[in-house]
């Protein structure tokens, strides 16, 4: 798309312009995610969903039908302004759930992320310019031919539709406001000293039965050393995955030359919708039978350490794709010739290895991302501080969508301009994602057990952990 638009002065520098383009979303949700937040406080969790799923439909619309880079970046900005959804979701599914199934409901949110964000770029990759990729269905169609890029963002704009009127007509209110404590009249009628004994008892009645409103906990004494520790190792993880979900589009659509893969669009949309099949098995199934055995911290560590070798070893498709080139250059057209076969043995080879390496990466990510929602959970001391806890949970993984692309982007397009050895060759990004996840699997083992346990739910929780 990027490269259709004729920004880019050459072909090495189109990821840093697809890499502005994906940075803009999460540059505007930070500045507006703690006030969709907070408003969903006031008047509620639906009508604040509601006017997230208007603003993607509007800026879908503007997304498919923009002919230059400014106005797609433009669409990507009104995107991130109105997207506060992820932030206010999360507050919904902590108020329906409870102990005995809050692991099985905190795993719906990575799913949904994975199945959007796979789902999205396969959908993505395959709709793409249709007059070109399916000249008999939409070859005379001149509105395509004039978008190529309306037909997927047509599909997101029904899958939006569709979330609409669900929303409107189906999802009930999730958020209880606490009733007043009382109310009392200040304007007491002097009465005999019987009658003031009875109101003082009545009164004195009235303070023990009535509930009385929590107190509000300031920032200082939420942001416990605990709080601090799981927020950090959630913001050095998420800039390894945010650079990663950058680095795969740019690195498969690259030439070989280059460190790439070569694949169109169609190869590349194909890869990510086989990664994301085993997605639902490990969110409502593996998961909540994972974090019942190990426990939401260990399952952490676990996506951590698959993260790491998987990151490592992707780069190294592009050298087997190298081989695979040669060989065909090397081989005689002749479909029985044991050259030819051999080929054909390593085309299927790659594509086993990547599909391989796409689930594992899949696999490490819903570990990671469903274990950490699930101890920003726990961490709130009571319920009436869910939202605070989501919400600085959801600004400090959207500053890491805006420094990991634009991160991948430069590195990518520096290594690949510079020929210098490994691991400061097209491998570098990857490299880079490996070391921050290490350091992040680190930092997590300084971490107490006592995260594993909903805090909001046990009163007696010791305090002593959070030194």
């Amino acid at each position: 798309m990027v490269a259709d638009f004729n920004v880019a002065k050459s072909p090495k520098d189109i990821a840093f312009y697809a890499s502005l383009l994906a940075a803009a979303f999460p540059v505007c949700q930070v500045m507006t995610i703690m006030y969709w937040s907070r408003l969903s406080d006031r008047i509620g969790r639906r009508p604040v969903l509601m006017i997230g799923l208007f603003g993607y439909l509007v800026s879908f619309l503007m997304f498919g039908i923009c002919r230059s880079f400014y106005w797609a970046l433009f669409a990507r900005c009104i995107n991130g302004l109105l997207a506060g959804n992820v932030a206010v979701i999360k507050s919904v599914f902590a108020e329906i759930s409870d102990d005995t199934n809050r692991p099985r409901m905190m795993a719906l949110l990575p799913l949904m992320w994975n199945v959007g964000s796979i789902g999205g770029a396969a959908i993505g990759g395959i709709f793409a310019d249709p007059t070109h990729q399916y000249p008999r269905i939409f070859g005379h169609m001149e509105i395509f031919r004039v978008f190529p890029y309306l037909l997927p963002c047509l599909i997101g704009c029904s899958i939006t539709v569709f979330g609409l009127v669900m929303g409107i007509f189906k999802m009930e209110e999730t958020l209880v406001r606490e009733p007043a404590s009382r109310t009392m009249d200040t304007r007491t009628p002097r009465t005999s000293p019987s009658s003031s004994v009875s109101t003082l008892a009545t009164e004195s009645t009235q303070l023990l039965t009535e509930p009385a409103q929590p107190k509000q906990r300031s920032m200082r004494e939420l942001l416990t050393p605990t709080v601090v520790r799981v927020m950090a190792t959630n913001v050095v993880m998420g800039l390894g995955v945010a650079m990663s979900d950058q680095a795969y589009p740019i690195f498969a659509a690259s030439d070989l030359s280059d460190g790439g893969l070569g694949f169109a669009a169609r190869g590349i949309g194909f890869s990510l919708a086989v990664s994301g099949v085993a997605v639902m098995y490990l969110q409502l199934v593996a998961y909540p039978k994972l974090e019942r055995k190990y426990g939401a911290l260990d399952c952490y560590q676990r996506g951590q350490k698959l993260l790491i070798p998987v990151y490592l070893a992707i780069p190294f498709l592009s050298l087997l794709t190298s081989r695979l080139e040669e060989s065909i250059d090397a081989s005689t057209p002749v479909p029985t010739s044991p050259s030819w076969m051999s080929h054909a043995l390593g085309e299927y080879t790659l594509w086993l290895l990547l599909v391989l390496l796409l689930l594992a990466r899949t696999t490490g990510t819903v570990l990671a991302f469903t274990s950490i929602n699930l101890l920003t959970v726990n961490l709130a001391p009571s319920k009436s501080e869910l939202g605070f806890m989501n919400g600085t949970q959801q600004l400090a993984m959207t500053t890491t969508r805006i420094a990991g692309p634009i991160m991948a982007g430069v590195i990518w397009t520096w290594s690949i301009k510079h020929s210098l050895p490994y691991p400061f060759n097209s491998h570098m990004v990857w490299v880079l994602c490996a070391a921050l996840t290490a350091l992040s699997l680190h930092m997590s083992h300084k971490i107490p057990e006592s995260v594993n346990t909903f805090a909001a739910g046990n009163s007696k929780r010791n305090t002593n952990d959070d030194v």
